[in-house]
């Protein structure tokens, strides 16, 4: 997500610092790339007339010219005020008497079924037990899919043929109130349009069961249109929150920066991928972070603590800062890593120069030489993992026949552990230094 805006204004940053002090006039210049990159990346006008209007004022004051590195003050202002317009975080609002009800509402498309799914699988993650309501019996196959959902994630999945969407949320209350759960998601009817039926719907099963959060999905991709569409619902029916589906495909993402300031809505959550895991609770400085390039670090420590076994990634680390890794140890970091999402996603989260570099590397060609170096030690024997030395010509044939591959991706495979084993030896010899070098 927000690849091409970070490109604009990485580019517009690294201008600035190659300057020494800056004039009213370089700041002027910088704002209007500025400017014109938020436009092309769909953020709304109005949005990005205030936001501008606010770092100037600062950029060009005191702040600034006083300041030792003046662009990078100026990039400090552009992302403080960055957060701002991406507003405070508002988290779910799960006082009072259980169960807490969270109605889903949206248009056809948005991604609302998989988004409930996802969202029970976070809620069960922190400790809530929850039901599934499909209440959408218009949309063909919408009570299959969501079943479907319930039964990978192990929860069950309310349902009744015949039955309306409002009577059926009544009766799925009230069997959670009798079975002790905490949380009640109802996944309701869409269209693809707004009309009458669908918002008089809505209405009354709002009036029936009195959901404490009523979130709406929304299509992060549509770009403005996302805006009309929160603001069309927000007046039938009162909206708590949002959530943003497909941030992922969406490389402008001015949606994303735009609606909370337009609507006055809160954004809650954004999800990225089909992955039941697919999905992060709102984080304006995180977010505003990856936008300029600064990466998420907590993001991608939260990602790795969900996907590595502890105790195993702290033998592994230990091991590779000896040196002593083996072609095993490898191929399980590759796994894990891919365990932690699309790789896109990771690439965006690095930090610092690493992240600049790992940004310019196509996640297509480094998925793909995943696969290959995969298939290359899979079809070595134990010891051959176990000791690389022992790789000899004939036995690097029979590998490269044998994972259906060339000799020369074999030799490429063997040439990146042994540069990797002699990065790890120099990182333990400087203390880990060279570490943080990658990410200053």
């Amino acid at each position: 997500m927000f690849e091409t805006l970070t490109q604009r204004l990485n580019k517009v940053f690294e201008n600035l610092r190659r300057r020494g002090k800056l004039s009213e006039a370089d700041v002027d210049a910088a704002l209007r790339e500025v400017r014109l990159a938020l436009l092309e990346a769909d953020v709304h006008y109005s949005v990005v007339k205030d936001f501008l209007a606010r770092v100037r004022e600062r950029a060009v004051g005191a702040e600034v010219s006083r300041a030792l590195n003046p662009a990078q003050q100026v990039i400090k202002i552009v992302h403080e005020e960055l957060i701002r317009a991406l507003g405070d975080p508002v988290p779910l609002q799960l006082s009072g008497p259980r169960p807490h009800v969270i109605m889903l509402v949206g248009l056809q498309g948005s991604g609302k079924t998989t988004t409930a799914a996802k969202l029970a699988n976070w809620l069960r993650s922190r400790g809530e037990r929850v039901m599934l309501v499909a209440a959408d019996p218009y949309r063909p196959a919408a009570v299959q899919q969501l079943q479907q959902l319930g039964a990978q994630l192990n929860l069950p999945v309310e349902s009744a043929e015949g039955v309306k969407p409002p009577e059926l949320a009544q009766r799925a209350v009230d069997k959670a109130t009798k079975g002790g759960f905490s949380i009640v998601i109802l996944d309701t009817a869409g269209r693809s349009q707004m009309d009458a039926q669908l918002m008089d719907e809505l209405r009354q099963i709002v009036q029936r069961v009195s959901p404490r959060e009523i979130l709406l999905v929304v299509d992060a991709m549509i770009g403005q249109e996302a805006l009309r569409v929160a603001q069309g619902f927000r007046e039938a029916i009162p909206l708590s929150g949002l959530i943003l589906t497909k941030m992922d495909g969406d490389a402008r993402g001015g949606a994303a920066i735009s609606i909370r300031s337009v609507t006055g809505v809160p954004i809650k959550f954004l999800g990225s991928g089909e992955k039941v895991d697919a999905l992060e609770a709102y984080d304006p400085q995180r977010l505003a972070s990856r936008i300029l390039g600064m990466g998420d670090v907590l993001g991608l420590i939260e990602k790795a603590e969900a996907t590595f076994n502890a105790e195993q990634a702290q033998r592994q680390a230990e091991r590779m800062m000896r040196g002593e890794f083996t072609l095993e140890d490898w191929l399980e970091q590759m796994r894990q890593i891919k365990r932690m999402g699309p790789l896109t996603q990771i690439l965006e989260m690095l930090p610092g120069q690493f992240g600049q570099v790992a940004r310019q590397v196509n996640p297509q060609e480094l998925e793909r030489n995943f696969k290959r170096f995969e298939a290359i030690i899979l079809s070595m024997t134990p010891e051959e993992r176990r000791n690389p030395e022992i790789l000899n010509a004939s036995r690097r044939r029979r590998i490269a026949r044998g994972s259906g591959t060339e000799v020369q991706d074999v030799n490429r495979l063997i040439r990146q552990y042994r540069e990797a084993q002699r990065l790890f030896k120099s990182l333990q010899k400087s203390g880990g230094r060279g570490l943080f070098k990658l990410f200053g």
